[in-house]
């Protein structure tokens, strides 16, 4: 096996904090180098984290206030910018831009993926 086929352990994935967090406010990005938004999102006791995210292709901010995704939230800050990102919003690339991952149903800020 090779790159992405690569077998992990439970305890490699237990490391990654793959959590629930509702969108509280989005803001344009122009200063990025491809389009993005600005995100704040609700993490519950993990706190409220803010992203950078390419998503515009597909949202508008009235898409995304209010909405649970589904992001990493234990990688390190990466500066984009002048903005520090600090969580990932995680989703799947598609031909007509990235479609972000939510949940089927309502679940608490902070919720872990098990």
């Amino acid at each position: 096996m090779t790159g992405t086929d690569e077998t992990i352990s439970w305890e490699d994935f237990e490391k990654v904090l793959i959590c629930a967090g509702t969108v509280l406010r989005v803001e344009d990005f122009p200063e990025a180098r491809k389009p993005a938004w600005r995100l704040w999102v609700d993490f519950g006791p993990h706190g409220i984290k803010k992203t950078s995210a390419q998503i515009k292709a597909l949202y508008q901010p009235d898409d995304l206030v209010g909405k649970q995704i589904v992001g990493v939230i234990n990688f390190p800050p990466r500066q984009v910018g002048k903005f520090q990102s600090e969580f990932l919003l995680t989703g799947f690339a598609s031909a007509d831009g990235v479609v972000i991952t939510t949940v089927e149903r309502p679940v608490a800020n902070g919720a872990r993926l098990v």
